[in-house]
């Protein structure tokens, strides 16, 4: 997911670059005159409380702005990212905006300003005042609506300066040549980005032997639950020691011991690409909890693989593997595969359909061949970073 805001002054070229960058990165356009004009055609609740400040002529609040702007990026999981036009327009704004990409486990990545001398932004627009019919295309309206910008919004810009975040392109070029220097900015920020792939199924999917070949394959960190549990039993450590008494009471090992495991996986990573993940979350608890651990490394979920099985094959691979070297403790028995598939049923499957709203989940058939099965999800990840780049 890549969010960026787009600046400049009235003029500067800023719809026709939102045109080519909605397209280019499958981005979601959010400009705060837009979505509220929705809001109050649709009548919804904030649009009828936008509507009535208007109407005893106020300015719609940062409240009702915020909100819309938030029920509009949970509404539309599916878009790589988010452009915002025309917001932050304040100081104030700009916190704002902030704390909300904290509450969603995202941020602005970049705020790309185009720079354009307030004479060309009154030519421009004087010229297209010419055609437009637009009655605030006049040199009086235009130089009071620069003023403005000027005085509104060039606070907001040095606040993403201070963040290290703000990025400036020459405007006065021709409108191709804008749109590569931006294109540039955006391909520099996406290299920065942790692909980070989820990967579920039933015990007896597949999970862990496509994993590991699926990170061989990417270049990503496999990380799984249960070898840096079984990792720890080896090692003798005192975290050991625990899991092993769990697993010998047929006990789940607590999220305080997974979780502590998996940020210190994370702290020591350095230079990868990305992380796989298999066997965690499980429950929805965790699910949240993975989220954070991402955020606080600056990164989030890219893709989520479910590898579907039928009950009947899951059990039929699960007791072969039970005569096997790599018989997990849940295999010994019919019961104990059976108590199993049902944990994942009850925990896992919300965590999937929570998933599948934020974010889209890639279902593969898991019957094929391995191979079969390898060529669906790398199909279905090779996608995913065609739209990340």
């Amino acid at each position: 997911m890549i969010n960026i805001a787009l600046f400049g002054p009235p003029g500067a070229g800023k719809g026709t670059q939102s045109e080519f960058l909605l397209k280019k990165y499958n981005l979601f356009y959010i400009s705060t005159g837009d979505l509220l004009r929705k809001e109050l055609a649709a009548k919804t609740k904030l649009g009828l409380e936008a509507q009535s400040i208007i109407a005893a002529g106020g300015l719609v609040s940062d409240e009702i702005i915020v909100q819309i702007i938030e029920k509009t990026i949970i509404d539309n999981p599916g878009s790589n990212g988010f452009l915002f036009d025309g917001f932050p327009r304040t100081y104030i704004q700009a916190y704002i905006l902030e704390g909300l990409m904290l509450k969603l486990h995202t941020s602005l990545n970049c705020l790309i300003s185009l720079d354009v001398p307030e004479e060309e932004s009154v030519r421009r627009l004087m010229s297209r005042g010419m055609t437009s019919g637009r009655s605030d295309d006049n040199e009086s309206v235009i130089r009071n609506r620069l003023k403005e910008y000027n005085q509104k919004t060039l606070p907001v810009l040095q606040f993403y300066r201070d963040k290290g975040i703000y990025v400036e392109v020459d405007g006065t070029t021709d409108v191709e040549a804008v749109h590569q220097q931006i294109s540039g900015i955006i391909r520099n920020e996406l290299r920065k980005s942790l692909f980070n792939i989820v990967l579920f199924g039933y015990p007896g999917s597949g999970r862990g032997s496509q994993g590991k070949a699926l990170a061989r394959k990417f270049g990503l960190e496999y990380v799984a639950t249960g070898s840096m549990l079984d990792q720890e039993i080896k090692q003798g450590t005192e975290t050991g020691k625990r899991i092993t008494a769990l697993y010998e009471n047929g006990q789940l090992v607590p999220d305080e011991i997974v979780v502590q495991l998996i940020e210190k996986r994370l702290a020591d990573s350095k230079g990868v690409k990305g992380y796989i993940f298999k066997g965690f979350p499980r429950t929805l608890v965790q699910s949240y909890i993975l989220d954070g651990l991402l955020q606080k490394h600056g990164s989030s979920i890219s893709t989520v693989v479910e590898i579907e099985v039928p009950t009947l094959e899951l059990i039929r691979r699960l007791d072969e593997r039970s005569q096997t070297a790599g018989c997990m403790p849940y295999d010994t028995s019919t019961a104990k595969i059976v108590k199993r598939l049902h944990e994942h049923e009850t925990k896992t499957v919300p965590v999937i359909a929570k998933y599948k709203q934020l974010h889209g989940v890639i279902k593969i058939d898991g019957l094929g061949t391995f191979d079969e099965v390898f060529a669906s999800i790398s199909a279905g990840i090779e996608n995913g970073l065609r739209n990340m780049r």
